[in-house]
Formats: structure tokens, sequence, C-alpha cells
């Protein structure tokens, strides 16, 4: 877990210092199309907002060209200028989330690339990809926009904080019209400003309304990637979050402190302390960057009665004292 890994990082580190290492080789293979926008090359100080499409299941192999068939890459063959880097993976058989991961890393890393303005979008097969990989690294985009496609909506509360606006066509046989209700409607128990545009009589092409209206593309760029902000609030309230707590996990219980130090709310474990900060009078966080909240929850009495906290899944730490 990693609040765990947080915790212990200076033993772990101090750990994996005294092993061995060997030189390995790791190569990413992909083909991809790459657009850069106008004006990339007059300022090499600027930074770009970049666009990754996910095509559908038919542009799947290894002819390139096929990906040119729908979407961006399709309206860039045909003149059409964007504002942003786009770069069109092709998927050799489905989409290994893990490779686009990467592919978007050396993107940031070898192009001047905005890393607060990093989007994602794609079609069918492309839309359950952008589900998916969004939900595996939320950290890393600040916007999605999925088309007729649907997943598996069990760690959908990790876009809590993401912009996220999906289309599909309300006569699509293809993928079904449910599969992308099935993902708003359980986003929007933790983030209610996701946007759901239905279209009326639109099969299974749903993309070519979405991907013509430039609304999207405004929309996308009025978003950054999400970072905490720390607010001031009055510290009295801090007196009724501290207390004894206990983490249990995988069998094990591990016990902890909220403190109240210095006008700090302060949570110590193993004898080492790390400052929640808050985004509101009830939801704290370690770092703007790091997507871990501290969730107080007061029970029917008004009192806290537990954290839930928010990391690599949704953990209830009980208050015991």
């Amino acid at each position: 877990m990693r609040i765990k890994l947080l915790f212990f990082s200076v033993l772990f580190l101090a750990y994996l210092a005294k092993g061995q290492q060997t030189n390995e080789r790791f190569v990413v293979d992909i083909d991809y199309l790459l657009y850069m926008p106008e004006g990339y090359e007059n300022d090499t100080t600027v930074q770009w907002p970049l666009m990754m499409f996910l095509h559908g299941a038919g542009e799947q192999g290894i002819d390139l060209e096929k990906v040119k068939v729908h979407g961006p890459p399709m309206m860039i063959e045909q003149g059409h200028k964007f504002p942003f880097i786009v770069v069109s993976p092709q998927a050799r058989r489905g989409w290994n989330t893990d490779m686009l991961y990467k592919l978007i890393q050396n993107m940031i890393s070898t192009k001047r690339v905005d890393p607060d303005r990093v989007y994602l979008t794609g079609l069918s097969m492309g839309g359950f990809g952008t589900w998916k990989l969004a939900m595996e690294h939320p950290e890393m985009f600040a916007a999605i926009a999925p088309i007729c496609g649907g997943g598996n909506a069990e760690d959908i509360w990790k876009l809590r904080h993401m912009p996220v606006w999906c289309f599909h066509g309300a006569d699509d046989t293809v993928v079904p019209l449910s599969s992308s209700e099935k993902m708003v409607n359980a986003l929007k128990n933790y983030n209610k400003t996701v946007k759901f545009t239905v279209y009326p009589g639109v099969g299974h092409d749903s993309w070519v309304k979405a991907y013509d209206d430039s609304l999207l593309y405004d929309w996308l760029l009025q978003q950054k990637r999400f970072r905490y902000k720390q607010v001031e609030i009055d510290t009295v309230i801090y007196q009724d979050y501290a207390g004894e707590y206990l983490l249990r996990e995988g069998g094990v219980e591990t016990p902890f402190n909220i403190l109240v130090e210095n006008g700090k709310l302060i949570a110590r474990v193993n004898n080492r302390n790390h400052e929640l900060k808050p985004a509101s009078e009830t939801i704290f966080f370690l770092d703007e960057n790091q997507p871990i909240e501290f969730h107080f929850n007061r029970n029917e009495e008004g009192k806290i009665d537990r954290i839930k906290l928010f990391e690599d899944k949704i953990i209830e730490i009980e208050k015991i004292k």
C-alpha cells in the first residue's frame, strides 16, 4: 500500500541500497502518428498541450495508415490544424495501457509538452482504453473524452478530480449506450462535474459528431492537471480530528495518532510525523501532486468516528480514542 511505503520510505530505500544491480534494457515497441502544431518550431521556450488519440478495433494491426480512418488523425490528413501535439498510437491487438503510459512519458521527456495539459480521448475500443488508462494514471491527465466506450467502474472513484466529457450514440448497437451510462453514473457519486452527451438517432459512429465539434477542443484546453490547493480554515476544528486511529489492512493492524502541533494537523506513524494539509474542512492531503486524501467522517452525533483514506483503494480507518 502506497501510504505505508511513504511512511516507511527511509527504511525502505536504505534496504534497497544494499541490493545488487545488473545492467538491463527495456524497449517499448509501438508505432504511432505524430502531429506537431503550427508554431512549435518558432519559439523553443513554449510548452504545448498534448492530446493522445486511441483508435477503435478496426484500426488495429501493423498498417499505420489505418489509424487515419477516423477522428483527429483523419482530420489532420484532411488539413485540419490542431493547437495540440497529437500522438495517435496503433494497437497491435487491444490496448496495452502500460505501453501507452510509457509513450506519453517519452513524449513529455523528448518534446516540449506542458505536463499540466495532457489530454486523452478515444473511440469504441479506444473509448474503453481511455477510461482504463485514466483510472490507472489519473495523475497524468488534465482531462479525458471517451467516446462510445465503457469499462470496469470499480476504480471510477480515482477520477473524482478529473474533468470528463463522455459521448455516445443513443442507437449504438455495437457498444450499447448503457456501457457509457454505467461509467458516468458511477462517476457522478464522486465527481459532479462529469459531462455526458448522448446523440439521438446516432449509432456506432458518435465520434463523427464529437470530433467535429470545436467545443470539445475548447473545453479540453480549459483544463489543467489537478493539484491540491491548501486552504485556510479555522484550526480549532483540528481538535475534533485529534485522537488514536487504527488502520486494518490485510490482517495487519497499524495504530497511529492524529495530533495538533503548532496549529498544524499531524499524522504520527512509528514516531514519524506527516503534516496533513487542508483542502477543505474535512478533506486533507499530504502532497499537492499525490492523489492521497484523508476524509474525516462525522457520525450521526456529529463526532469524528473514522477516516476514509483515498489511495490505491478506499480504506476505512477507525477512530478508537
